[in-house]
C-alpha cells in the first residue's frame, strides 16, 4: 500500500504543470567533423526540457525530446529520440555548462528500473565531448 502511493504521489509531482514562462529558452549548434547537432532547450534554475537533433553525414539523423534536472553547472537528464531507421531509443545525458558553452558528457551506462542510466561512481568525462554547443541567435 506504501509503496502505491509513493508511487501516486511521484506521479502526480512529475506531471504536475509548471510556469512554463519561468523558463529561459536557448538554441545551441555543435559541429564534430561533419555531423551538426542541435539543441533547442528551455532552462530554469532547476530543470530543462527541448528538442535534440543529430545529424551524422552519410548516415542519417535522430531526433527527439531532452529532459532533466539542473544542479548546479551541470545538466542530467535523458535523451529519448527515434534513430535514423525508425525505433525509439533512450540514452542518459550530461551536459556541463562552462564558459558560455555545454559539454557533452560520456560516461558508463548501465540500467535502473529498466532506464539507461550513467553509473554511479563512474565519473562523467567531458574532456574531449563528441559535442560542444555554442549558443546561436534565432
Amino acid at each position: 500500500m506504501r509503496l502505491f502511493l509513493f508511487l501516486s504521489l511521484l506521479l502526480v509531482s512529475c506531471n504536475s504543470k509548471e510556469d512554463k514562462d519561468k523558463y529561459n529558452h536557448a538554441l545551441y549548434r555543435a559541429v564534430n567533423n561533419k555531423d551538426t547537432a542541435v539543441l533547442d532547450i528551455h532552462m530554469n534554475d532547476k530543470r530543462f526540457y527541448g528538442r535534440y537533433e543529430i545529424s551524422r553525414y552519410g548516415y542519417g539523423k535522430d531526433s527527439g525530446d531532452v529532459r532533466g534536472d539542473l544542479k548546479g553547472d551541470t545538466l542530467r537528464g535523458d535523451y529519448h529520440y527515434i534513430s535514423f531507421g525508425g525505433s525509439w531509443k533512450r540514452v542518459p545525458l550530461a551536459l556541463l555548462k562552462k564558459d558560455n558553452k555545454l559539454y557533452l558528457g560520456k560516461g558508463v551506462i548501465g540500467t535502473y528500473f529498466n532506464l539507461p542510466c550513467f553509473v554511479p561512481g563512474v565519473p562523467i568525462e567531458y574532456n574531449n565531448s563528441e559535442f560542444i554547443f555554442e549558443r546561436i541567435e534565432e
